[in-house]
């Protein structure tokens, strides 16, 4: 591959996920596949939360929110990849910088997002009587605000200190989308200074969240060991499983990559690791929210009746 002799390079070399041309049109299928049902999966429920008015209630705009940042999530990342497969690897320094930075934008704003959902099921399970005072969508909209503008001010300071890095061995990037670890590593600078800044406030957006989370959860397995009833301890759980599903899938696999030395840095497993929080758990999320739940479920077949309706009536 073709050296640098300075730090303005005019574009970069993404590699994917494999130099083989045998299995190429497998991974695009698949890489395709996933990402229609993303796009399928989260505008429906986006769509069905802001069409039925029996889910205009906290946990559906946090939940409909959820959903917007997925598919923005993989949308920054899944179109440049599948076109990276067929063909064009290279990728502009602006558009890699700028898909880093929307990444990196989405990623903290999830983190903040998950933390504000935990809130409100602790709010239902311990206060029920106060929720709908508590809860409410001013507070909502704060909080989500409050999500961007952490994620907002995380990705300035990503790009700031990756914007100072130099780049004069090799444009050849061994990831399949422009991440923070593959870019250090790519650097021909000392990234000391760069390191610690990144690990630090990796760490304070994971530690905090976690924070927020933990005593949230804390608080409700308490308040559901003090029910009585078996179907009472059952309803409380299900209406947490999966948020709690979603933050462990989500907090583990960006620990197992973020939190750790550049010079831990392993192509093959972290790869594995990014192709399944950008790109898979994205793709879980609505169905794991939408099929254990009712509401969701009933709101979807109301949409269909109606429409079933409006086409008889016509």
């Amino acid at each position: 591959m073709e050296s640098r002799n300075n730090t303005n390079v005019p574009d970069f070399i993404l590699m994917g996920l494999t130099e083989s041309g045998e299995i190429w049109w497998v991974l695009f299928t698949l890489f395709l596949l996933i990402y229609l049902i993303t796009v399928l999966g989260n505008a429906g429920m986006i769509l069905i939360i802001h069409l039925d008015l029996q889910l205009h209630t906290p946990m559906y705009f946090f939940l409909s929110q959820l959903s917007f940042l997925d598919l923005s999530y993989s949308t920054v990342i899944v179109p440049k990849t599948l076109e990276n497969l067929t063909s064009n690897k290279y990728i502009s320094f602006v558009g890699c910088f700028t898909q880093m930075s929307f990444f990196f934008l989405l990623a903290v704003t999830e983190f903040f997002l998950l933390s504000s959902m935990a809130y409100d099921r602790y709010v239902a399970i311990c206060s029920p009587l106060n929720y709908p005072t508590v809860m409410s969508m001013r507070l909502c909209h704060a909080l989500i605000t409050g999500s961007y503008m952490i994620g907002f001010t995380e990705s300035l300071v990503n790009l700031i200190y990756m914007n100072s890095l130099h780049f004069c061995k090799s444009n050849v990037i061994y990831h399949f989308f422009c991440d923070v670890i593959p870019m250090l590593v790519l650097s021909c600078t000392d990234t000391h200074d760069s390191e610690i800044m990144l690990f630090i406030v990796a760490s304070l957006n994971v530690l905090l969240s976690l924070i927020i989370i933990s005593i949230s959860y804390g608080s409700i397995l308490s308040t559901i060991l003090k029910i009585n009833s078996t179907s009472g301890k059952h309803r409380a759980f299900s209406t947490c499983a999966s948020h709690l599903f979603g933050v462990t899938v989500y907090y583990s696999t960006s620990i197992f990559i973020y939190l750790k030395p550049k010079k831990s840095y392993t192509l093959g497993k972290d790869q594995v690791a990014s192709v399944f929080y950008t790109m898979v758990t994205p793709m879980l999320n609505p169905l794991i929210y939408s099929l254990r739940n009712k509401e969701v479920k009933n709101a979807l077949i109301r949409f269909m009746q109606n429409r079933d309706g409006r086409r008889q009536f016509k």
